[in-house]
């Protein structure tokens, strides 16, 4: 039943990725997760289908093989980092997960266990480091830098003393700005992004049961202050979401810029039956640098 809903209708440019069972529905008998042992005449699933623009999947999976990798499966970003971030009764109770990305924002809503809303905003930490790159003057990779480095999505409480070195566009000569300036700048556009996040969000019918709060995760995670300003915006509890769930190397990806990447990997695991990931069902498909890394997980 779940994958005759991929016949769903859709514009021929575009292609379903996910479909995703949130409840079904037996003989009238609602809110059931597990229909499997069940008697009845009639069942019905509701799902929540994920679908994506067709070339932009291929040009994903053009840039993987020139990597000398093979793809199994397409996943959306969110999802797989609520693998690694999440816990269950967050995803039981109501949760709002935020991965703060390069170049887009995409937000999951779980509810009773399961995805209720999946969204992707167009604004990422790429237009807050463009912002300091024009607003200083500056290259883009200084401003990266000094975004990482120095900046903060709160400008209240820093010290108006502190300064940061600016260096020039063209070999111009570095200059001193207060590190106060810095994050003038950095804060309305993290706003809006959050303010995007809350609208959409805002519009489903789950908005309201969030019990567990928001999780903020993506390399815009580890901004300073940023749970502060979503705690602002959202009015909930906020927390920061960094991978978990691994070992070995654990201390190796604890930051929630590698959210993606280890959710991908436990993403797999489960979709193979939750054994350990060996050759052949899943590490025979890609390189033995990857093998490696991969066995210093599992």
């Amino acid at each position: 039943m779940v994958e005759a809903a991929r016949a769903v209708a859709i514009p021929g440019d575009r292609e379903v990725f996910h479909v995703i069972p949130q409840e079904y529905v037996v003989d009238d008998q609602a809110g059931i997760r597990n229909p499997v042992g069940m008697s009845g005449v009639r069942l019905e699933a509701e799902v929540h289908i994920v679908t994506g623009a067709t070339t932009s999947a291929r040009n994903v999976e053009k840039a993987v093989q020139r990597a000398g990798l093979k793809t199994s499966r397409l996943v959306l970003e969110p999802l797989a980092s609520a693998y690694a971030v999440l816990a269950e009764d967050e995803k039981e109770l109501g949760c709002l997960l935020i991965d703060l990305g390069g170049g887009t924002t995409d937000i999951a809503l779980f509810y009773e266990g399961a995805v209720r809303h999946t969204a992707v905003i167009g604004l990422g930490g790429n237009n807050v480091t463009h912002d300091l790159a024009i607003g200083l003057r500056t290259p883009t990779e200084a401003a990266e830098d000094l975004k990482i480095r120095h900046g903060s999505a709160v400008s209240s409480g820093i010290d108006p003393e502190e300064t940061v070195e600016v260096p020039g566009v063209g070999g111009r000569e570095i200059k001193t700005v207060p590190r106060q300036i810095l994050a003038s700048m950095i804060e309305p556009r993290m706003e809006e992004i959050f303010t995007m996040v809350y609208r959409e969000v805002h519009k489903t019918l789950f908005s309201d049961l969030t019990a567990g709060g928001v999780v903020l995760t993506g390399g815009g995670a580890s901004l300073q202050g940023v749970t502060e300003l979503a705690e602002r915006i959202f009015e909930m509890p906020v927390r920061r979401g960094v991978p978990r769930g691994v070992s070995g190397i654990r201390e190796a990806v604890e930051d929630p810029r590698y959210a993606t990447a280890v959710g991908l990997v436990l993403y797999a695991r489960e979709q193979d039956g939750g054994e350990r990931l060996e050759e052949p069902r899943f590490l025979g498909r890609i390189s033995a640098p990857v093998k490696r890394w991969l066995g210093e997980f599992f």
